[in-house]
Formats: structure tokens, sequence, C-alpha cells
């Protein structure tokens, strides 16, 4: 590739998992609001809002643009970013002791192709106690993070485990990404 891999996204953590994996790039975020669409599956809203994101980004000519977006599905329920304490609890209560999905889209875009695909990945949380949820929210990391926890965080020991990638959880299917890359 002659021009440079924009990533379309102000997740300081999608830019750490790349450049752990070695993937040079530059950090470009595309702000798109990020709503639903009535009846709209947790697969289609990520694919749509990752190919959104990654269309709204600048790019030169040679450039290509990488966009995500990540959800948490329980009961045919998608979790986003929770928008307050009460929500965050809520979500956390709806985890815990149970499995769950994470879903991630991502975009690539260049001038001559587009690619969108989605990773899915089952996570299975302990039972949680109403202290242990309390004490979570009030560290304040669910807050920007969706389904209301950070897998990478203070809610690994939440963790009993995981089927498939780890990486999607955190925010991005890295080697998804990097099999479209190659």
């Amino acid at each position: 590739m002659k021009g440079m891999l924009i990533l379309a996204s102000a997740s300081p953590r999608r830019h750490e998992l790349l450049l752990g994996a070695g993937i040079e790039h530059t950090v470009q975020p595309s702000h798109v609001p990020e709503d639903r669409l009535p009846n709209e599956g947790p697969v289609a809203f990520v694919h749509r809002i990752a190919e959104v994101k990654a269309r709204a980004a600048a790019r030169g000519p040679e450039d290509l643009v990488l966009a995500a977006d990540t959800v948490v599905v329980v009961d045919d329920e998608v979790l986003g970013k929770p928008i307050n304490a009460a929500d965050a609890t809520r979500m956390l209560k709806l985890l815990s002791g149970r499995e769950h999905l994470v879903y991630t889209g991502i975009c690539l875009v260049s001038n001559s192709k587009v690619i969108v695909d989605v990773a899915a990945t089952t996570v299975r949380f302990v039972k949680l106690t109403d202290q242990e949820m309390a004490s979570y929210v009030q560290s304040g990391e669910p807050f920007d993070k969706a389904g209301a926890y950070a897998i990478q965080g203070l809610a690994s020991k939440f963790v009993s485990s995981i089927n498939g990638c780890y990486f999607n959880v955190v925010g991005l299917p890295v080697s998804l990404v990097y099999s479209y890359l190659k």
C-alpha cells in the first residue's frame, strides 16, 4: 500500500491494538451519529455504522480508511455505552452470571474497494453482587464502553470465559483486520 492507513476512530483502545500489532496508521476520528434504525439487528447495525464512519473520514487517493463499531448483545438487546450510572448498573445486571455476544463491525474503504465484515465473540460473566456492580460503576470505567465494561480493565475479574477473538471484545478484531490488510 502506497498511501497510509487511517483509523477513523477516537477510541484509544483501537489505536493501541493496532500499535501493539505493529500496524502503522494515523488516527483521524470521524464523528457520526451512532443511532440504531428501527428493527435493525446488531450485525446490520455495526456493519452500517462502521461503513458510515469509514466513508466520513477524509483520505488521499491512495489511502485506506479503517473504521469499527462494537456492541454487546444479551437477550436480543443491544447494549451500547451507558448514559449514566443507573444505566451501567442495569447493563451489568443483565450480563451477570450469563453469556452475551460482542459484535464488532469493521469497514475498510479505499478509492477502489469497500470491505465490510463482522467478528462475534461469546463472553460469560460470573454472577456479580450488588456491591461488585456498585464498586465497578463507581470506578468510572464503564462509561465509554459498550455493554458498560472493559474486558482488559477492572472487569477482567468478572469474565469466566470467552469463545472467539479477545481483541474483538476490547474493540477491534485485529486478526480479521490484518487478514484484509494482507
